[in-house]
């Protein structure tokens, strides 16, 4: 239905039929209004096709040239003749249009969109806003959800990991299926609902299946249908609770409070350490021969190092009061013989205990570098490049118009939709 929009009765139809059809899917797959000159060589292969075949074959092989087109292809922004160099211009209506689509959809602007660039009424703002909204109520903006929350958080490393069988042995592919959709589903809702992003870290619910239920320890639970479960357990709620976060954080057979300690300084408050000396030991080398160390002893003699002590005290803290979850999520309250110590304490003096405990400090005392974050990686994505100098006061301005909501994620995209990175160019020559 959504290729053939006519039907020809008889054979004098065909042509004017088909010159419909490709004029309606090429201006779809181009995301602009096309020409003549669009149109003629796709009928030119219709018509070649259709000599040996019948009318659908005709308009098969058409749609294959479509497919194979550089305007299919590539998203191309055509920079204005000029010779100034360097100079920021405003991107066209059905460039804004794409990229729009592409930030909210992963995919080509609809009809309604592409009408509202054709007319040059998409760049207004209030209709750029209703757009916006539009877009995000619709259910193909679960690509965003999957897409954004897939890179940010690393989540989509979780199809790759392998835990040790012996050492997990309850992990399956049903339990892997599962964390994955639990952190779509709770990303989702705060989109959804227009929640302040603060809530990522300290929401007291999820969503949970039976077999991750099971896993987490939750009762009640039955089936394999998700749905949304409120938590009484202040440790399992928010992201740094979800197994999915916590599995791509950890080597095969044990926990990491390196990986997950980094994977915090990286993606939740935008400062990630520096790369390890060359000549710095792994940590089984460092203990090598000593007597049956705790995981927390281990580290301290791993980061006598002046050079390795640096970057472990600012990383180690935060890994550690994730300890009482072993490397698939589950959570204990023991080591081996040892029992967990999961306090911490950053550099600048902050105690915490626990990972209850440290999502009270990144929702407080740090909240400022994590929503900083979180809208330098929405930017980032919705540019598709990485952010340089002259866009930090867009980020600072982008945080500063949310604060009074709460900087509810809604809001951000909006405001990202409207900023001049998003809606300009800069032409290189």
């Amino acid at each position: 239905e959504k290729i053939f929009v006519c039907r020809p009765e008889k054979l004098s139809q065909e042509n004017r039929c088909a010159q419909k059809i490709l004029a309606n899917l090429s201006r779809l797959a181009y995301r602009r209004p096309v020409t003549d000159a669009d149109v003629r060589p796709l009928l030119a292969f219709y018509q070649n096709a259709r000599e040996t075949g019948d009318f659908d074959h005709g308009i098969e092989k058409a749609i294959e040239a479509i497919l194979v087109a550089p305007d299919f292809l590539f998203r191309v922004e055509v920079d204005p003749r000029s010779k100034t160099l360097n100079l920021n211009h405003r991107i066209s209506e059905v460039e804004l249009a794409s990229r729009l689509s592409f930030f909210l959809w992963s995919s080509g602007p609809d009809d309604l969109l592409l009408d509202l660039a054709e007319k040059g009424k998409l760049s207004t703002p209030a209709v750029l806003a209703q757009q916006v909204e539009r877009m995000l109520d619709d259910s193909r903006s679960f690509a965003m959800v999957s897409n954004f929350a897939g890179q940010w958080l690393q989540i989509r490393n979780l199809a790759t990991v392998r835990p040790d069988p012996v050492a997990f042995a309850d992990f399956d592919e049903s339990l892997r299926w599962s964390m994955q959709r639990e952190t779509e589903l709770f990303f989702e809702s705060i989109m959804r609902e227009n929640r302040g992003v603060v809530d990522l870290l300290t929401a007291d619910y999820t969503f949970l299946n039976e077999r991750l239920a099971t896993h987490y320890g939750v009762s009640g639970i039955y089936g394999a249908q998700f749905r949304r479960v409120a938590l009484k357990d202040p440790s399992r709620g928010g992201l740094l609770g979800q197994g999915s976060l916590l599995t791509v954080t950890s080597p095969p057979n044990r926990t990491s409070v390196v990986q997950r300690g980094k994977w915090i300084l990286e993606n939740l408050l935008g400062a990630p350490p520096p790369p390890p000396p060359p000549d710095v030991p792994p940590l089984d080398a460092t203990t090598k021969g000593a007597k049956k160390l705790t995981l927390r002893e281990a580290m301290e003699m791993h980061r006598a190092n002046p050079a390795c002590a640096v970057c472990h005290r600012n990383m180690d803290p935060l890994g550690f009061a994730l300890e009482n979850y072993d490397g698939i999520g589950e959570w204990r309250s023991r080591d081996g013989d040892s029992a967990i110590d999961a306090s911490g304490k950053l550099p600048d003096g902050t105690q915490f205990d626990g990972a209850a405990g440290l999502k009270n400090v990144l929702a407080t005392v740090r909240r400022d570098e994590f929503v900083s974050t979180v809208v330098d990686r929405l930017l980032t994505y919705a540019l598709g490049r990485g952010l340089e100098y002259y866009d930090m006061p867009t980020v600072r301005a982008i945080i500063r118009k949310t604060e009074p909501n709460q900087y509810r994620l809604r809001d951000i995209i909006a405001a990202i939709v409207a900023s001049p990175p998003f809606q300009m160019r800069r032409s290189e020559n």
